[in-house]
């Protein structure tokens, strides 16, 4: 039996997910040669998620702000129909022949997204957590200028989840990035994200897993406009969590945390200035005022 991704040493593990996200790629070019996507396309990574996934692609509004919405589902090596079920509700679907993290399974999600003409991406979990009615008030900032990456908050709106280890987490995660970066968020580790298309390019993604804090503290560092909204987060319904328990996944989280900020404040340097909120309402995240990316 082949040996999984994550028995492998980091350099055969980073070249094997490097091959699979390749593929990946290819195969979903070929199948859609000359696709142009919506202006705004909503990435879902799914590992298994076949029994809650077409609620929530049927949940997924079609148009924002008078701008058409489609949905690209990455596969990530599911072995019970997710993909059957995705297209099945009119979704766009890249798979993955192995499992290989959400990460992966995202960064595949942007750059086919961005290749085929997406100008704005939205995240969301395949699993019904993260409510869709909350895409159009998380999107809206950076379809006006006004923010160039969005967190949906579950502190700043409401969570039905009832772990109170796991919600401690969220605010001692927040007050970490919050001391090393001195950018005031409350939920780094939201799924629910609205960006311009761009800040997956610009920022460095290497994580396999726990990719939400390596977005984040990637763009602050890269000088993008953040602000968070308001969401709702819902328990899971179907399926199984595939985070694991909750000291393991503390564990690798912060370790994941730890290892972006300390790459990612070697690469920005001296560019990097103190961190600032911009606007009067709490819910505003904004900005460390380094220089945009190509002096935007």
């Amino acid at each position: 039996m082949e040996p999984s991704l994550n028995d492998r040493s980091d350099e055969t593990a980073d070249a094997a997910l490097q091959r699979l996200g390749a593929e990946a790629h290819a195969a979903f070019r070929a199948r859609h040669p000359d696709l142009r996507v919506a202006p705004v396309v909503v990435v879902i990574a799914a590992l298994n998620e076949s029994e809650a996934i077409g609620d929530v692609l049927a949940a997924i509004p079609r148009e924002v702000a008078g701008l058409d919405v489609d949905t690209l589902v990455v596969d990530d090596g599911s072995t019970d129909g997710t993909g059957d079920v995705a297209r099945s509700h009119g979704a766009y679907v890249a798979r993955l022949e192995r499992n290989s993290g959400q990460g992966a399974a995202f960064r595949v999600g942007y750059r086919l997204a961005r290749d085929h003409g997406a100008r704005y991406l939205v995240t969301l979990d395949g699993d019904g957590q993260w409510d869709p009615a909350d895409v159009p008030a998380v999107l809206a900032p950076v379809i006006a200028g006004e923010a160039d990456f969005v967190l949906g908050s579950r502190v700043l709106g409401s969570s039905e989840g009832d772990d109170a280890m796991r919600q401690t987490g969220v605010h001692v995660f927040a007050a970490l990035v919050r001391v090393l970066t001195g950018v005031r968020v409350t939920d780094t580790s939201s799924g629910l994200r609205a960006m311009l298309a761009e800040v997956p390019a610009t920022v460095p993604l290497n994580q396999p897993q726990y990719q939400s804090s390596e977005l984040l503290l990637g763009a602050i560092f890269a000088g993008y406009k953040l602000a968070e909204r308001p969401v709702v987060m819902h328990k899971r319904t179907a399926g199984v969590s595939k985070k694991g328990g909750n000291v393991l996944y503390g564990a690798r989280y912060a370790r994941v945390i730890l290892r972006t900020w300390w790459r990612a404040r070697r690469l920005a340097g001296a560019r990097v200035r103190p961190a600032r909120v911009v606007g009067d309402r709490p819910r505003d995240v904004i900005d460390d005022e380094a220089v945009h990316p190509g002096g935007q």
